[in-house]
C-alpha cells in the first residue's frame, strides 16, 4: 500500500477552497465578508456555522466544531487524514503521487478505508456485470428498460446486476486480492454456519447507496424472481461504515438541486427517486421504505428547511408514516404533503409526465400538513365522538411539537376551522402539550448529560442551544441534572443559576465596575462583587442547593484567601 507524498499533499491543501468544500454539504449564504449556514455537526436551528474564505477556515459558534477543508471533511465524513486528502484530490482533479508506506504506516490504515474500497470494487463489478455479461443484459438491463430507465440514469445512479452464481463476486474479489474479512463485514457476502461463503445479492438488480460525499456505503438488491419465498428486497447490513438511519438514498445526486430549489421532495423507494430524476425533478430523495429518522431529517436540513412528502393513495401507509412528519416538525421544518392520483406512485407518475407537468402538479396540489393530517385521520371518525376526540388530540399533540410560537398559533387557527373546534380550547391544549414536550426534552437532555459526564456549558464552552450569543439563557435551554422530586420552579431557575455560576467561575475576580463605599468614594468592584450586590438589591438568592453552596464558597475564597493566594503565586513566579 502507498502513501501520498508531501508535495502532492501541499498541492491539495493549496487547491482546497473552504467555501467550495463546505458548500457540497451545507447551503451557505453570503453575510458580509463571510458565509453562514446551519451547522452539520449538531442540531442547528438557526445558522451558526461561519465560513471564512480569506482565512480558509470554518467554525460553528454554537458547538465549536470546524477547521480547515481537510479537518472539516475528516470530522463530517469520519475519514482519516489520507481519506480526506483523496476526497479533495478527486474534487479538484489533482493526480496523486504516492510512495510505498512503511510497515507502521500500513498498520495505521483502518478497516473503514478497506471497507469503502471493497464496496467501490463491488459497485464496479455489479455495473460491469450489468453491461458486459449475457445474463446482465438479458435480465438486469432488460428489467431497467422495462421500467423505462434510461442509460443516463443507469450511469448517474451506478445501477448494476449480481449474477445468479453462488459465489461469483466472492471468487472475483479474492482473485483481485480483496480480503474475505471485508467481504463479510460490509455484507457483500455471507458466511454459513459450516464456513462456506456466498454472495448476498445474487440474482438481483443492484442499487448502490452513497454517502453525502459520494462514497459507497451499502447496496440494495431487488429480486426479479416471482417466487414468494424469496424476499423482494435485500439490503446491506449495518456496519462500521453504514448506519441506515444516517443515509438517504439519492441525496448525493440530489444535494445541489435541493439547495438550488430550496425544497427537498421525499419519496419512498429507489425507483421513485430515479424516475423523478429522469423526469428532470432532481431534488428528490428516499427513505428507502423505513420510517424517517432524526439523523435523516438533519441531513436534509443542511440544504433546506422545506420538505414535500409525496404519497400514493394508500391510506394505511400514509397513517403509518405520520411519525416522520412529526420528526420534521420538531426540527422546525416547513412541511407540505402531496397525494398522487389514484393508482399512481412517484415512479409511474414521473414516467408518464414531463418535467414541467410534474413540477406543476406538485405546486398546485401540495397541501399544508395540518389540513392533510386532519382529513386523513378524520376519515371514518367524524360520526364517532370518541374517535373524533382521539384525532383532535393527535393533531393537537403534533402542533405542540413545533418550536416556533407564531407557527403554532397559525396552525391552531387552521385546526379550529378544519375540526370545528373552539380555538381557545385548542390553544390551551396545545400549550399544555408543548410544556410537557419541553419538560420531557429537558429530562432526556439531562439523562444524556449524566451518561456522557457532560453539561451544556462544559460541552460547548458557552450556553446551551436556545440561548443568545451573549450568554443569556433562552427559553428552550435544557436544565442541568436534578434529583428526583425537585420542583419545576427550581428546575427552571437552575439554567439561569448555572449561567451566573459560569460567569463567576471564569471571571469572578476580574475588575468590572466602580462601586460607591460608605463614604461616597468610588471603589473598584469585581464581577463577583457586582453579582453579589445586584442579587442582594433584588433580594434574590440561589434556590439550587449545590449552586448556592458554590456561590457561598466563591465569596469565601474571594474574601479570605484570594489576595493572599495571589501574592504567594506572584512571589513564586518572581
Amino acid at each position: 500500500m502507498k502513501k501520498i507524498d508531501n508535495a502532492t499533499v501541499q498541492r491539495i491543501l493549496d487547491a482546497a477552497d473552504i467555501v467550495e468544500v463546505v458548500s457540497d454539504f451545507v447551503a451557505l449564504k453570503k453575510r458580509g465578508a463571510n458565509y453562514v449556514g446551519l451547522c452539520p455537526f449538531h442540531n442547528d436551528r438557526s445558522p451558526s456555522f461561519y465560513v471564512s474564505k480569506s482565512k480558509g477556515m470554518c467554525k460553528c459558534f454554537s458547538c465549536g466544531e470546524g477547521g480547515s477543508p481537510v479537518s472539516f471533511i475528516m470530522k463530517l465524513e469520519q475519514l482519516s487524514f489520507t481519506e480526506a486528502l483523496r476526497y479533495l484530490a478527486k474534487k479538484y482533479n489533482i493526480e496523486i503521487e504516492e510512495r510505498e508506506m512503511t510497515d507502521e504506516e500500513r498498520r495505521a490504515e483502518n478497516d473503514r478505508e478497506n471497507m469503502f474500497a471493497l464496496n467501490d470494487f463491488a459497485m464496479r463489478y455489479f455495473e460491469k456485470t450489468l453491461k458486459e455479461t449475457a445474463d446482465g443484459r438479458d435480465i438486469g438491463l432488460s428489467y431497467f428498460r422495462y421500467r423505462g430507465i434510461s442509460d443516463a440514469m443507469i450511469e448517474k445512479f451506478h445501477l448494476g446486476y449480481a449474477l445468479e452464481g453462488r459465489d461469483a463476486l466472492y471468487k472475483t474479489a479474492i482473485e483481485r486480492g480483496y480480503s474475505e474479512q471485508y467481504l463479510i463485514s460490509t455484507g457483500v457476502c455471507n458466511r454459513t454456519d459450516d464456513g462456506r461463503v456466498y454472495d448476498r445479492f445474487r440474482g438481483r438488480v443492484i442499487y448502490p447507496i452513497f454517502t453525502l460525499a459520494g462514497k459507497v456505503v451499502a447496496f440494495g438488491g431487488r429480486t426479479l424472481s416471482s417466487e414468494k419465498k424469496i424476499a423482494k428486497y435485500v439490503n446491506s447490513p449495518e456496519s462500521d461504515i453504514y448506519l441506515k438511519r444516517r443515509e438517504l438514498y439519492g441525496l448525493f445526486q440530489a444535494k445541489q438541486a435541493i439547495a438550488k430549489a430550496q425544497k427537498c421532495i421525499l419519496v419512498e423507494g429507489y425507483m421513485d427517486v430515479i424516475s423523478m430524476h429522469q423526469a428532470g425533478v432532481c431534488n428528490v430523495v428516499a427513505s428507502s421504505g423505513t420510517a424517517l429518522t432524526v439523523e435523516q431529517v438533519r441531513l436534509i436540513k443542511r440544504f433546506t428547511s422545506n420538505v414535500t412528502l409525496i404519497y400514493d393513495s394508500d391510506a394505511a401507509g400514509i397513517k403509518a408514516s405520520l411519525r416522520g412528519i412529526e420528526l420534521l416538525l420538531q426540527d422546525d421544518m416547513d412541511i407540505k404533503v402531496l397525494l398522487l392520483p389514484e393508482g399512481e406512485d412517484p415512479d409511474s407518475f414521473a414516467q408518464s409526465h414531463s418535467s414541467s407537468e410534474v413540477e406543476a402538479y406538485i405546486s398546485e396540489h401540495e397541501t399544508d400538513f395540518i389540513s392533510f393530517m386532519a382529513s386523513i385521520l378524520m376519515d371514518g371518525a367524524a360520526s364517532n365522538p370518541t374517535k373524533r376526540a382521539e384525532v383532535i388530540t393527535r393533531v393537537v399533540k403534533t402542533i405542540a411539537l413545533i418550536p416556533d410560537e407564531i407557527k403554532r398559533s397559525v396552525y391552531a387557527q387552521e385546526c379550529s376551522r378544519i375540526l370545528f373546534m373552539d380555538e381557545d380550547v385548542l390553544r390551551r391544549e396545545i400549550g399544555k402539550y408543548y410544556n410537557e414536550f419541553r419538560l420531557k426534552s429537558r429530562e432526556e437532555q439531562q439523562r444524556a448529560e449524566v451518561f456522557t459526564g457532560g453539561s451544556p456549558v462544559a460541552q460547548t464552552g458557552g450556553p446551551a442551544d436556545g440561548s443568545g450569543s451573549d450568554g443569556e439563557p433562552g427559553p428552550t435551554q435544557p436544565a442541568a441534572q436534578q434529583p428526583a422530586g425537585v420542583s419545576r420552579h427550581v428546575r427552571f431557575l437552575r439554567t439561569y443559576e448555572m449561567n451566573i455560576a459560569r460567569l463567576i467561575a471564569k471571571y469572578g475576580n476580574y475588575a468590572f465596575a466602580d462601586g460607591i463605599d460608605d463614604d461616597g468614594n468610588a471603589v473598584p468592584m469585581t464581577v463577583l462583587e457586582y453579582i453579589e450586590a445586584d442579587l442582594a438589591a433584588d433580594e434574590i438568592s440561589f434556590v439550587n442547593p449545590d449552586l448556592a453552596h458554590f456561590f457561598a464558597e466563591a465569596r469565601r475564597l474571594s474574601r479570605y484567601s484570594w489576595d493572599a493566594d495571589l501574592a504567594r503565586r506572584r512571589e513564586e513566579l518572581e
